[in-house]
């Protein structure tokens, strides 16, 4: 059996300049000239990542151009948590307090979790939620919650 291979996140956006300012303001290197634009606006933009991961933004306009299923998200749910690692602790509460003076709803405030790590949640401008996590640090560990 062929084993597929994760390369890449791919988020189809309202206002794709509005999700390239996040990801910039989230410490993302966004070249000025990343997004393929026509003259109704930005339509995608492709960051690599590194680790052969790359990270994508499509318009609707484009979405329902290459995907003829897709359909706006309904409703306020999100179904996923799309992660980025933060060298430290403080590396957390300082993205997480620059992206929410930026405007940016926190879902989830710096917290130490039970597994080491601080970590919290903020929300990009499709509702997306965006964890920002610190390595864990096994002194820091604990039992997890009886759930």
């Amino acid at each position: 059996m062929t084993r597929p291979t994760l390369t890449g996140l791919n988020l189809v956006v309202r206002d794709v300049d509005a999700t390239i300012a996040f990801y910039r303001e989230l410490g993302l290197d966004i070249p000025g000239d990343a997004a393929w634009r026509t003259p109704t606006g930005a339509h995608h933009v492709d960051l690599k990542l590194g680790g052969g991961i790359s990270l994508d933004f499509d318009s609707h306009a484009l979405a329902r151009e290459y995907n003829a299923g897709w359909r706006p998200k309904e409703g306020s749910g999100t179904s996923c948590v799309i992660g980025f690692s933060m060298p430290d602790r403080t590396s957390v509460d300082d993205c997480h307090a620059r992206l929410v003076t930026a405007g940016h709803p926190s879902a989830q405030s710096p917290y130490d979790t039970f597994w080491g790590a601080r970590y919290a949640i903020v929300v990009d401008p499709d509702g997306n939620h965006v964890g920002l996590m610190s390595p864990s640090d096994p002194a820091r560990r604990r039992a997890p919650p009886a759930i």
